[in-house]
């Protein structure tokens, strides 16, 4: 029992510092049995650097919310995780963020430290999720092309040896339900054979007109441990969601300057009844773990991801109707019907040695490493479309142009002459009459979505060099991408490129717990990765490849220090510049839906503190500041050029405390928890003509666990105040309007 006691501890982050602190770093290579804390630190990250040094000795921000966070906060969706991350913020309904000033432009997200596909619109689940890690910057040198802002990697919940059972049930706002189950323990006597089962399911409506969002989650793991060298870990992830494609709450279109964000209630959807948004996806995925002696060990894992997606939607096309002279009709926007189906598969592969040795005073680790990252847009998909204006030959045109308004069909609104659209208009003004549905007169059937096969193959080197109190990190990635526009048909096309990065990091120690880091490091993103994510991109369907454009290029430069305060509370304060160039824009060509443009560069400064950990034994608090000064650098429109960057806050404020009366008899099966979160104004993506105010919300929850049970009761309360605000808008026809006031009561039962 020894031997195994040990690879349990070498594998996993474990709460009892004194015998974390006493294990080689050389051995944790991998995350193959759960983490057992119940607080909301972690000490170790295994994806940042895959050899899993002390978050403390990372040249770099890493922001980690805990499942015991998770579960205090009742956060059921990623969204409602990341909100207690400094520097990141949702910027629509999706699942969508902005990191340090910079939205992402990948579609998904890293589960284990592997990319997947195809998380954009609907938020995943977290219960299976043991903590949610922001790696801040372009973390390029172990994981392939990652955003520039920061990288969010899941981490997924592990066996444990020993025997837990727990369900809870779950009843909110918006006639919201949930049930889950986690479940783990081992499989044999002698505990080599271990098992854990997540399951979720919930079936919740919204705040929001027409908006359901329904889910079904299945999270099997099982992790086998022979012996004291080699671990095995092999998990499925199937998540089935149905739900609709939210884009936003409409307003009126400004008139004389002024805007008003309240001129249509927030909860106004234009989708219709019958819209929906169904996803399957089933991701299986597998680590191994070797270690041939004390010196070298090999590690390597794989991930096959099917994604299927059927949708039906009515939204707005960014627009409103014009009139016969072309001027916007403020009140009236614009329409489209669309009806979309695709395929998709993702295959990664990762694999690298870790060598470890010394050299006179200095302390070695070597990592050598291959990784490809392959996903393919599958046959089968296509996008049919009802939208533009009716001509009075019959046919369709997708943009108006007045000086041939004489073939165009017509139609009266308030005494109003103008074109008549393909799909009915809606009218904002309250009470108005509008027939939500796929209420159109043609549908355009458009040639089937283009296949692609889209591949990156790298090769890399990570190198750790410890001497006394200094620690130099230090790596290289060479990567090779290539793109297949159509792939397997008479018209496949392909495209090339490669690109070498890099990334050198110091950490200082002037004391056992406080150190001093910089950090450089470089990033890159063909552009095929990132067209069908960035709201300026995201009507792009095209059959052309986007990677003919230059790929995003970014870097960043960091400085920080970590420490302790009091002894009690992990603390870290950095200042950073991250640059990118290269970006990719929608032309707004309205004749031409699909034309892209190259928008030159942005650059992020900023200030983040980050506190966690323990006021008192019974008091826990996690906080978070964050200083963010974005301007574009270079545009094809100069006017654009030192302005702020679209929805980024200055200024943003979160805090999580929870406390728990032990040291009061009478109320010591109580706890209580409360939050605030700041988020300073902003700028919509595609208009600089209104501003989304500043906003503080507060949410409280209260905890109790019945006497001589395994019950535990927990009541969430989300913005208290009721208060009305939004995290992003696109335009006048798309703003994301926070949630009123609403409520969630849990009760867990634990063995």
């Amino acid at each position: 029992m020894a031997t195994l006691s040990f690879i349990l501890f070498s594998t996993a982050v474990n709460a009892q510092k004194t015998e974390a602190d006493s294990i080689s770093t050389t051995i944790q290579t991998v995350e193959i049995v759960g983490r057992k804390s119940k607080d909301y630190t972690s000490d170790y990250s295994f994806a940042a650097t895959k050899i899993a040094m002390k978050n403390k000795d990372l040249p770099l921000t890493l922001n980690t919310v805990t499942k015991e966070l998770i579960n205090d906060r009742q956060a059921f969706r990623l969204g409602d995780v990341l909100k207690n991350v400094a520097g990141v913020s949702n910027t629509s309904f999706y699942n969508q963020y902005s990191i340090r000033g910079i939205s992402q432009n990948e579609e998904g997200q890293i589960i284990n430290g592997t990319r997947t596909r195809q998380y954009y619109f609907l938020q995943p689940m977290t219960p299976h999720i043991e903590r949610v890690e922001v790696f801040k910057g372009p973390a390029s040198i172990t994981m392939s092309s990652v955003d520039p802002g920061g990288t969010i990697n899941m981490v997924t919940k592990k066996p444990w040896a020993n025997p837990r059972y727990e369900v809870s049930l779950s009843r909110g706002s918006f006639d919201s339900y949930r049930l889950s189950a986690d479940l783990t323990g081992p499989l044999n006597k002698s505990k080599t054979l271990l098992y854990r089962l997540n399951a979720a399911h919930q079936d919740a409506r919204s705040f929001r007109d027409n908006v359901k969002n329904n889910g079904l989650l299945l999270a099997p793991s099982i992790s086998f441990i022979p012996n004291d060298k080699t671990s095995i870990n092999v998990e499925m992830i199937y998540n089935e969601m149905n739900g609709n494609l939210d884009r936003g709450q409409p307003i009126f279109g400004a008139i004389a300057g002024k805007t008003d964000l309240k001129s249509t209630p927030i909860s106004l959807n234009l989708g219709a009844p019958g819209d929906y948004f169904k996803t399957k996806d089933l991701t299986l995925m597998g680590s191994l773990a070797h270690h041939f002696n004390k010196n070298i060990s090999f590690n390597a894992s794989y991930m096959k991801q099917i994604w299927d997606e059927d949708t039906r939607e009515t939204r707005t096309t960014n627009s409103f109707v014009p009139d016969i002279n072309n001027n916007p009709i403020s009140s009236l926007a614009m329409m489209q019907y669309l009806e979309r189906i695709q395929h998709w598969s993702v295959d990664n592969i990762n694999a690298y040695f870790n060598f470890t040795y010394k050299t006179g005073a200095f302390d070695h680790q070597t990592l050598l490493g291959y990784d490809s990252h392959i996903w393919e847009k599958k046959n089968g998909g296509k996008q049919d479309a009802a939208r533009g204006f009716l001509m009075k030959d019959g046919t369709v045109t997708l943009s108006y142009n007045p000086a041939n308004a004489a073939l165009y069909q017509t139609m009266i609104y308030n005494g109003i002459t103008l074109p008549k659209p393909n799909v009915n208009p809606f009218d904002l003004t309250s009470g108005a009459l509008n027939h939500q549905g796929n209420d159109y007169s043609i549908l355009n059937v458009i040639n089937p979505l283009p296949t692609a096969l889209t591949t990156t193959h790298a090769t890399y080197i990570q190198h750790l060099l410890t001497w006394k109190k200094f620690k130099l990190l230090a790596g290289l990635r060479q990567e090779w991408f290539q793109d297949i526009t159509n792939y397997k048909k008479a018209e496949e096309s392909s495209f090339r490129n490669q690109k070498m990065l890099y990334r050198v990091g110091l950490t200082y120690s002037i004391t056992e717990n406080t150190n001093f880091y910089g950090t450089f490091l470089t990033g890159c993103q063909p552009q095929s990765n990132t067209i069908s994510l960035m709201p300026a991109t995201a009507n792009f369907t095209g059959a052309i490849s986007a990677s003919l454009y230059k790929p995003l290029l970014s870097d960043l430069k960091e400085f920080g220090v970590k420490t302790k305060l009091f002894r009690k509370m992990d603390a870290s304060f950095s200042v950073y510049e991250i640059n990118q160039k290269n970006i990719l824009v929608n032309a707004n060509n309205p004749a031409e839906p699909d034309q892209l443009i190259q928008r030159g560069a942005d650059r992020s400064r900023g200030f983040e503190a980050e506190i966690t950990g323990y006021i008192l034994p019974q008091w826990h608090v996690y906080a978070g500041y964050s200083y963010i000064d974005a301007k574009v650098l270079d545009d094809s429109n100069p006017a654009l050029v030192g302005l702020a960057k679209e929805n980024t806050s200055k200024n943003s404020f979160n805090l999580w405390t929870r406390y728990n009366f032990s040291k009061i008899q009478a109320l010591k099966d109580f706890g209580i928890g409360a939050g605030l979160l700041y988020q300073s104004k902003k700028i919509p993506w595609y208009t600089r003509s209104f501003e989304l105010p500043s906003y503080t919300t507060v949410d409280a929850a209260i905890y109790y666990s019945v006497p001589q049970t395994k019950l535990q009761l927990a009541l969430n309360v989300n913005n208290i105040a009721n208060t009305t605000y939004w995290v992003g808008a696109q335009n006048y026809l798309r703003l994301f309007s926070g949630a009123p006031r609403n409520y969630l009561f849990t009760a867990t039962y634990k063995i």
